[in-house]
């Protein structure tokens, strides 16, 4: 579902469901209790943490990098045949 206000178009949030050990749901629910948070608002503030930091990680973007290349010659190759 796609939600239109104004000239901007806004992407319904996705549903994913992950597995922990119970160790780490214990620690994730006593930080979210600690700081006074909802457990998902741990788990999206930990998540945009680590894509931020691969942002600005140079190993991690030439490693991207080197496979965007990859994936446009087997996509050039396909559609050479």
């Amino acid at each position: 579902m796609v939600a239109r206000w104004h000239t901007s178009i806004v992407k319904a949030p996705k549903a994913m469901t992950i597995r922990l050990s119970i160790e780490q749901a214990e620690a994730l629910e006593t930080v979210a209790t600690v700081e006074d948070r909802a457990v998902s608002e741990v788990i999206r503030a930990a998540i945009t943490e680590h894509i931020e930091n691969r942002r600005r990680d140079p190993k991690f973007q030439a490693d991207l990098k080197a496979r965007l290349v990859r994936a446009r010659r087997l996509l050039d190759r396909q559609s050479d045949s």
